[in-house]
């Protein structure tokens, strides 16, 4: 039984886009710092907020709520990523790497809500 939201995995993997997020936008051009930089870093760092937010709600349906928040912050640094990668600020591989670790926290984030609309008890 998961005590606390760091135990999960979900959100362990989030913690690691957010973290790879903020190394790749670290070399982007001064000028993009109020504008790609800012919006990759926030969108990527919601994704983890909103399953430790979802994890502290009491009901099933707020807390897929939250994780569903979550699974469109997912997808909003994807294409924060694409667009990266698209004007040449990041390579391929580092845009790829994160964006397979994006799919894998939807994936469960899918699996999650799933399971928690679900259950009728």
């Amino acid at each position: 039984m998961i005590k606390d939201f760091t135990e999960m995995p979900v959100w362990q993997k989030a913690m690691d886009i957010a973290e790879k997020c903020f190394k790749i936008s670290e070399s982007l051009p001064k000028k993009e710092d109020y504008a790609l930089a800012s919006q990759l870093r926030r969108a990527a760092e919601s994704i983890s907020a909103n399953i430790a937010e979802g994890f502290g709600r009491r009901t099933s349906k707020d807390k897929s709520r939250f994780y569903d928040i979550s699974r469109g912050s997912a997808f909003e640094t994807k294409s924060h990523l694409i667009y990266g990668y698209r004007v040449k600020y990041f390579s391929e591989n580092e845009s790829l790497e994160i964006q397979n670790l994006i799919s894998e926290v939807i994936y469960d984030l899918n699996k999650i809500t799933s399971r928690l609309n679900n259950s009728h008890f």
